[in-house]
This record gives structure tokens, sequence and C-alpha cells, in this order.
């Protein structure tokens, strides 16, 4: 299938930001290739996109972001279905229960790090790989908590540090692509409720409590970030170039006015 449509696969894009991501971009008439970690998961997202969007816009393959050849596969069902890829987004990422790094099963820990960093990474050198012999394309990574330097969360250790890590990789890929047709950048969505945050899908441990309290103060839904950051994503042309969809201004103005302004983000 052949078309005049930006394509756009997303990584982690079976629920959260970036299933949301990928609605917005539906929205502004591109194609999308969807993925996650499993078939079943798959499948469901693009049932709900296509329903709304048309099947003839949406494909999906199941994808361990780990695993270098399945990010190969990833790329040609893309080209295959829709001809070429202009914007590759890695969004897959976990976090690791919020206990101190000693007291996380060291499985947890080699999780987070391949999806979060290693998966980020592989992904890039596959979509440049491809993009660099099409003659053009984008790839952006999410970036977060961590890769806001100075700032620490307590029990987000393994997850900050791999987003601090991803900080540095898109710098060094951004320079990397210096005069080439293909340019890298990075998205920093602020704190959005999605599952990731709760745990609500892996089990995690966490503190309801706190986290509404924080969210309800600086947070925003996905419905309201997605599509800014789509938006942004399809603007840009410039090469290293940082999405920070909630300014630090706007964070500082959530927490001054909090105890007048009473934000509802969840329950």
């Amino acid at each position: 299938m052949m078309n005049d449509a930006k394509t756009i696969v997303i990584t982690g894009s079976t629920r959260g930001i970036g299933f949301g991501i990928a609605g917005s971009l539906l929205d502004l008439g591109c194609t999308v290739m969807i993925s996650g970690r499993t078939q079943p998961a798959v499948d469901e997202a693009v049932r709900q996109l296509s329903a709304s969007h048309g099947a003839d816009r949406v494909r999906g393959l199941p994808c361990d972001v780990s695993d270098a050849p399945q990010l190969q596969a990833l790329w040609d069902e893309a080209v295959k279905a829709f001809g070429h890829v202009d914007i590759w987004i890695n969004n897959a990422g976990i976090a690791a229960e919020s206990l101190p790094v000693w007291e996380i099963m060291p499985e947890q820990i080699s999780a987070v790090v391949r999806t979060n960093l290693a998966g980020a990474m592989l992904g890039c050198g596959v979509a440049v790989r491809g993009m660099l012999k099409q003659g053009y394309g984008a790839v952006y990574n999410l970036e977060g908590l961590g890769s806001d330097r100075g700032r620490f969360v307590p029990g987000t250790t393994t997850y900050g540090t791999t987003k601090a890590a991803l900080r540095y990789f898109d710098d060094a890929l951004a320079t990397e692509l210096k005069d080439k047709p293909v340019i890298c950048g990075s998205i920093l969505p602020g704190m959005v409720y999605t599952n990731l945050v709760t745990g609500e899908h892996d089990g995690r441990r966490q503190d309801p409590a706190r986290i509404n309290g924080i969210m309800n103060i600086i947070g925003d839904r996905v419905e309201a970030i997605a599509p800014k950051i789509a938006q942004r994503v399809l603007a840009n042309t410039t090469n290293g170039t940082r999405i920070r969809v909630v300014s630090g201004i706007t964070i500082l103005w959530r927490f001054m006015t909090a105890p007048f302004i009473k934000r509802h983000i969840v329950d």
C-alpha cells in the first residue's frame, strides 16, 4: 500500500501516551504502525483505532523492543504496509517498584534498562538505517523523569537513570546525524496519568494517595498531552529538538496556585 500521508511507527503504543499519540496522529491524517508486547494488546489497539479512523490507516505488530530483529521486523512491516516511514517514536517504557534500588529484584532492574534504554537505542539504530537509505525521516525518544538534570524523586532510581542516560544518547545521536537527511529529537511529556505511573499493569507497589496528590497538582491526562505532541512532532524540522510539552514555569505556577486552584486529574 502506498500513499502520501506521513507514516509513523510508535513502540509501546497499545495503551497510555503511545496510544494517545497514535490517535492524535490519525486525527491529523497520518497512517500509524502500532506496537506492543503481546498480540492481544496489539489487536485490541488496532481494533479501537481502526473503528474511529479506518482500517486502511492502522497496522500493528507485537515487538519486544530489547530484541533488534523484532524491531527490524516492525520497520519492514510498516514499509510493506505503507511504503515508507517518516517518523519513528520510541515510546515503550516500564518502571520498577517504587523502592530503594537495593530492594528491587535484579531482574526488574535488567528489564527496565533493556526496555527504556537499550530498546530506544536499538530502535533508533533500525530507524536511522532505514531512513538514511530512503533519504529522509525523523526519530524521537520519550525522555522523562531523570532527563531533567538535578531532579530526584525517591523510588525512581532505576527508571530515572535510564532516562538520564537516554538524554545523553539523544544529544549524541543528534550530533552524529548532523548534515544528514535524518533528524533526531526527544519528547518530554511531563507527568501524565497512565498505568506506567500507577503500576496497575504490572503489580508494582505504589502509594495511590501520594501519586494522586501530586498528579492533581502538576499532572495531565493523556488526552490533553497527546495532541500537542502529535502536532509538534509533525511540525518539527530541526535536529536535536526537545519537545517539552509542559514548561517549568507552568509546573511552578501549578505548585504555587495549588492551595487556591484545585485541579482534578484523578479521583
